[in-house]
């Protein structure tokens, strides 16, 4: 069943107070926040009163409900869905494309990428294809995921020095956007990867075969490659106040030289 059509069917009282409930406000709390009343916002959650539509998408905002979540609630409500959900190869997001292909070649040598909602891959640079390098071609075969490629054990997982710890990472990001998207797709995805077998213990500690320890200021990823050790920090953007679904979905991660031998050897990679 569609989450169009499980709107329709459910009607916007049932899951506006599961937003709310997962947001932890107040009938009060929410009605102040919209500019609406207690009363009104109550009839509207046991079905008694109809919101209009620029309630629905107020509420909506103070709830922080993904963009495509909202369309929902449109639905439940009998009204149609405000925001588009473009495919990425539409003509009219070739501006998008074009400046998102100049931020991930700017960035080089260091890694980027770019993924939707289940971390899928929809661009990356020549950082991330170094550190793919090696893979079996069954992990690279489109659609490329990035959870199944870093954590899947013929991927990048043996490579990882600190991966119960950064396994422990991503699994926890995951767990906070399911638990804030109701994402079904990202759920499978989530659930595959956690049941991929794991080593008893790192192989080493983030220091080092007996080297310095280094003074991270973010858990790294310490990663083997070509019989180096590289570490990086990971950050991950999204864009302000989008106006479609695609696009409200989309995620730019880099990864940044953890320390200064890391990015050396990058630099020395460059032609």
């Amino acid at each position: 069943m569609t989450t169009a059509t499980r709107a329709r069917q459910s009607g916007i009282g049932p899951l506006l107070r599961e937003w709310r409930e997962r947001r932890r406000v107040s009938q009060l709390e929410l009605a102040l926040r919209a500019d609406s009343s207690a009363r009104h916002l109550s009839f509207v959650e046991t079905g008694r009163s109809r919101p209009s539509e620029e309630l629905v998408l107020r509420l909506a905002e103070h709830l922080d409900v993904p963009v495509r979540e909202r369309n929902a609630l449109l639905l439940a409500a009998g009204y149609a869905p405000r925001f588009a959900e473009t495919p990425l190869d539409d003509p009219s997001l070739g501006a998008l494309r074009e400046g998102l292909d100049r931020l991930l070649h700017g960035y080089e040598p260091y890694p980027a990428l770019v993924v939707d909602a289940t971390y899928t891959v929809v661009a990356a640079n020549r950082g991330i294809a170094m550190l793919m390098e090696g893979i079996p071609e069954s992990l690279l075969a489109p659609p490329l995921n990035a959870m199944r490629l870093t954590l899947h054990p013929e991927g990048l997982a043996p490579r990882i020095r600190n991966l119960r710890e950064w396994r422990g990472h991503l699994l926890a990001q995951m767990e906070r956007q399911i638990a804030l998207d109701r994402s079904e797709a990202l759920r499978a995805v989530y659930d595959e990867v956690k049941a991929y077998p794991v080593a008893d213990r790192d192989a080493v500690d983030d220091a080092g075969e007996g080297g310095e320890a280094v003074p991270y200021f973010a858990l790294p990823m310490v990663i083997e490659h070509d019989g180096q050790v590289l570490s990086f920090v990971s950050s991950i953007s999204t864009f302000n106040t989008p106006m479609d679904v695609t696009v409200a979905e989309l995620a730019i991660e880099t990864f940044l030289p953890a320390d200064p031998a890391t990015a050396k050897y990058l630099r020395s990679l460059e032609p």
